[in-house]
């Protein structure tokens, strides 16, 4: 294999650097109905699809969907739209989000769902992480929600409430998001039952003001690295695959995965596509590129490099990618992830566009020694 002829065009876009978070979504209906710290805005996707010229009709996928900005804002403009996501608990949320639901319905289950009195719970079997994470009272209204919830046949139904109630759980626990761990800090605490009565009015409400145009929309669990998709059937890859850190998604989420989706067991998700790291070398790797990284670099590449290839064989001719990625940051270097995704992509049969360098930060060691500077960035590439 050669990497002769490789080019890419780098840019700086530090005006993208806001668009490049899920900060801006917290301001948009439906799109903020689960907080997602590592996820992207709708804005961004808004301005993939002008500079991709995407019309309606178009497919889109996204194989690492995470909460579903990619499909949300594909829904609005008329893009069909395929989404995979090897968490479930992130399918459940991008499904909630992009379901289709009558709004009388809607507010005829809420009015008979608080009309119910309260029964104490009995917490006996309840997980003793998630009772320190809770304030008993809340816990309680937790699991006596949640057990009406179940009762629901339509699931549809039964899912949107229940999304609203993960919601809630999440801004009345002890818990927060450090990064790659929970941490509990006990503090004073809103009561669940008006907090959730809020915010699935609020849902309600969220619903009256998307204006949603036709377009098909497919989500499923499913693995990036084997995608199952017909060859050459997309017409453009927005995505952002897990980056290459030391964050385990199924420790972070370990509440939601505990509450709300029945207890469901993963191994660790950690910078890895899947849910497991692999070493395993294919044939056909270039094995120069990761030699002399760190373990974990190596297993995360290889995966790429599997992604890139069935991204690469369900795009159609002249097809585009754009991959928000970010440099992985070790105790004595940083890798730059988006050069290296870059030169796969083009041993793949990729045309290397360009780089936008839409953020950086200073990675140091022991909070004073400097290892680098870290970039985020889009990196475009052509079939």
């Amino acid at each position: 294999m050669s990497e002769e002829g490789f080019d890419l065009k780098y840019m700086e876009r530090h005006d993208l650097r806001d668009l490049v978070t899920f900060i801006p979504n917290k301001k948009q209906p439906v799109y903020n109905w689960f907080y997602f710290k590592e996820g992207f805005s709708r804005e961004l996707i808004f301005l993939l699809f002008d500079k991709f010229d995407s019309k309606e009709g178009d497919w889109v996928l996204d194989p690492f969907l995470g909460v579903g900005t990619t499909l949300l804002a594909c829904k609005e403009k008329g893009i069909n739209g395929v989404g995979r996501e090897i968490s479930p608990l992130f399918v459940f949320v991008s499904q909630v989000k992009l379901e289709d639901y009558d709004i009388e319905e809607l507010r005829e289950y809420s009015a008979q769902l608080f009309q119910h009195r309260f029964k104490k719970p009995d917490l006996k079997n309840i997980d003793p992480f998630i009772k320190k994470a809770f304030e008993k009272h809340n816990l309680e209204d937790i699991i006596f929600f949640r057990e009406l919830l179940l009762d629901i046949q339509d699931m549809k139904i039964r899912n949107f409430f229940m999304l609203g109630l993960m919601n809630a759980a999440s801004k009345v626990t002890y818990a927060y998001k450090d990064g790659a761990v929970l941490r509990l800090i006990r503090r004073k605490t809103p009561p669940l039952r008006p907090l959730y009565k809020r915010i699935i009015k609020k849902m309600i409400n969220d619903l009256k003001k998307m204006e949603w145009k036709t377009s098909t929309i497919d989500i499923r669990v499913g693995d990036a690295r084997k995608l199952d998709l017909e060859d050459e059937c997309i017409d453009y890859v927005i995505t952002s695959p897990p980056y290459l850190n030391k964050i385990e998604y199924t420790k972070v989420y370990e509440i939601e995965y505990k509450l709300f989706m029945g207890g469901i067991h993963l191994n660790p998700v950690r910078s890895y596509m899947g849910l497991m790291p692999s070493i395993k070398v294919p044939r056909d790797f270039p094995e120069y590129i990761i030699d002399g990284m760190p373990l974990a670099a190596q297993a995360y590449f290889i995966d790429m490099w599997r992604t890139l290839k069935e991204i690469h064989r369900v795009l159609k001719d002249n097809g585009d990618a754009a991959i928000i990625v970010a440099g992985g940051v070790f105790p004595d270097r940083i890798i730059e992830s988006d050069i290296v995704i870059a030169k796969l992509g083009y041993l793949i049969g990729f045309k290397p566009r360009e780089l936008w360098a839409v953020n950086k930060r200073v990675a140091t060691r022991n909070r004073t020694i400097k290892i680098g500077v870290a970039r985020e960035s889009i990196l475009f590439l052509s079939k």
